[in-house]
């Protein structure tokens, strides 16, 4: 798939905001400061599509961008917060909820985590809840250019270990990188397939 057009159609905390136009809404989420902004540039080829920040926890409302005119690319807050209040990470976990559990129009949630590091606990208990809730999910291991090939293709497995400890079978998994444009092809199909065996 290749990306032709991204428009900015909206930011909202609950559904009933969302835009009235519906589409496919392919959603990306991921720990404070894991990469999402960039990622999601990278998607569009679009520097400045969404937000990026040096700061975790820029991102405090769901954005909807229609892609093509035929789906939405929906970028949510993080979870595992940045420094805020108390009151404030409740309201930001309210939002991300709200979306994820009556968004009737989301096929895919892609789950980011940062492929340097182990899957912490955080992350674990986020993918728990997802499975508890029958969200979908696939995963993309970020910043995939930091490490070499043989040093993050080690930590990757080692994640997948972690996360078969909790799970049967893996969901779908990518490897990127904003910098290099890593997996950016992959993840693009991934989508397309998804669709057409929607539409079918």
């Amino acid at each position: 798939m290749k990306i032709s057009e991204a428009i900015f159609s909206g930011s909202s905390t609950r559904i009933s905001e969302k835009p009235k136009q519906k589409f496919p809404e392919f959603a990306f989420i991921g720990r404070s400061n894991v990469g999402k902004s960039s990622l999601i540039n990278m998607l569009t080829g679009n520097r400045k599509l969404a937000m990026t920040s040096s700061k975790p926890g820029k991102t405090r409302l769901v954005n909807h961008f229609l892609i093509n005119r035929e789906w939405y690319l929906v970028d949510l807050p993080g979870y595992g917060y940045a420094k805020m209040s108390m009151t404030a990470k409740q309201k930001l976990e309210q939002v991300i909820r709200n979306y994820l559990n009556f968004s009737s129009e989301m096929i895919m949630l892609f789950v980011l985590l940062d492929s340097r590091h182990d899957i912490i606990k955080t992350d674990m208990d986020f993918l728990d809840e997802l499975g508890t809730s029958d969200i979908p999910f696939a995963i993309i291991f970020t910043k995939g250019d930091k490490l070499g090939p043989v040093a993050r293709e080690k930590q990757i497995e080692k994640n997948k270990q972690i996360i078969l400890e909790h799970w049967e079978e893996l969901p779908p998994i990518f490897v990127s990188s904003s910098e290099t444009g890593l997996g950016k092809d992959e993840i693009l199909d991934y989508i397309e397939n998804v669709l057409e065996n929607l539409n079918n």
